[in-house]
């Protein structure tokens, strides 16, 4: 019995209807004590329990991507661990990797508040954050004294083998003309504490933030990371669910050019279409008239078609990270047999508790021996490749 569905979800968000942002700070505030805490006696003993319920280990899971060792394909989203907290707790909760941020140069307050809604009737979110968070520096100085405590930490049972990420955003103080240089701050203030690293320039949340996707823009600020990524990270590039297939071809072309490691497909959506909710209940208004970005349920079809474009326009050459979407193992299934090398959770979780990632680890293992395949490698764009 999973009782976070049964019992703990049906509690919080129906209920005591706990506004969800409050219960995400919550959370994080909780998993950053155990990610801090793990010499304690109890701490380590809670982290074993995690591990024991949480995790999958198994060889056909695993990849090696970019020179990044995956030991599964399943990673959390930017978005919830917006500061860097909790960065040391999330391979215990099953993830393959893990993506810090979105992270500004500036630290910023975001949007006012309401600004993150739950859509129940459509497995989705409604958000409005604004890139709340910290401020790049203040990421730098955590991530640096996470580095120092490693061996210790190792000793203390943490799996640390994941891979993390750093999402970067333009701060929005920072006028549209000078987003080149507002990126490559953060860049340079975090290089050495990312194991790669995304240029977040599709949320719609901060004013402007998606004409950057504008082929010149975006080639501006790709050109002044690359200059400056002497340690050579993989750099992807965070794309919008609501761009033509011509804008995608013009983003394809440039991470071909500034040689990217790959796309993430998508950040979250502007479309209101097809949805049940008419009415945000916190608020009153419809929710055709709510600002914000839909992800979640929503968005799973059309991440699925941008996927799929972009393995054809590169014949599978340029590695995908796909996320939209993902509730189950068959919803995993199908970002990767579209395309996606790996895939990335943030809604579905939230939704389906922490056991999800375990359910989809498990999922996946059993499409691969219903596949006749020996490892997840051999099912990226094996849909894509039946299209052909």
């Amino acid at each position: 019995m999973d009782f976070y569905q049964v019992g703990i979800r049906p509690l919080l968000f129906n209920l005591l209807k706990t506004d969800p942002e409050w219960l995400q700070q919550q959370t994080i505030h909780s998993l950053s004590w155990l990610s801090q805490k793990g010499d304690r006696p109890a701490v380590k003993s809670v982290n074993r329990l995690l591990e024991q319920s949480l995790c999958l280990q198994d060889p056909r899971l695993a990849q090696t991507l970019f020179g990044l060792n995956f030991p599964n394909p399943v990673g959390l989203a930017a978005g919830f661990d917006k500061d860097g907290v909790a960065a040391d707790i999330w391979s215990s909760l099953g993830f393959g990797f893990a993506e810090l941020g979105t992270v500004t140069f500036l630290p910023q307050p975001g949007n006012p508040r309401p600004r993150l809604f739950r859509l129940p009737l459509d497995k989705a979110a409604l958000n409005r954050m604004g890139f709340n968070n910290s401020g790049a520096e203040a990421m730098a100085a955590r991530l640096a004294e996470r580095k120092q405590d490693l061996t210790l930490r190792l000793r203390s049972g943490f799996n640390l083998s994941i891979p993390i990420g750093i999402n970067l955003g333009k701060s929005k103080l920072t006028p549209l003309e000078a987003a080149a240089n507002d990126y490559l701050n953060s860049f340079r203030l975090l290089q050495s504490f990312g194991e790669y690293f995304v240029v977040n320039v599709s949320s719609p949340n901060t004013p402007g933030l998606r004409s950057l996707q504008d082929a010149a823009m975006l080639g501006n600020i790709l050109d002044v990371l690359q200059q400056e990524n002497n340690t050579r990270k993989p750099i992807f590039v965070k794309i919008a669910p609501d761009l033509t297939w011509e804008a995608i071809a013009d983003i394809i072309t440039l991470a071909q050019t500034y040689q990217l490691a790959g796309i993430i497909a998508t950040n979250t959506t502007i479309s209101r279409d097809g949805l049940k909710t008419q009415v945000i209940a916190q608020t009153g208004k419809p929710v055709q008239e709510e600002a914000g970005g839909i992800s979640g349920a929503p968005l799973r079809d059309r991440s699925i078609e941008v996927i799929h474009f972009i393995w054809q326009q590169t014949q599978g050459k340029l590695p995908v990270i796909g996320v939209g979407g993902i509730f189950s193992p068959e919803d995993a299934w199908e970002k990767i047999t579209a395309g996606a090398s790996l895939i990335q959770v943030y809604t579905g979780w939230i939704y389906e508790g922490p056991l999800m990632v375990r359910r989809i680890l498990a999922g996946l293992l059993t499409k691969l021996e219903q596949n006749g395949l020996n490892s997840i490698s051999e099912a990226i764009g094996l849909e894509a490749k039946s299209q052909k």
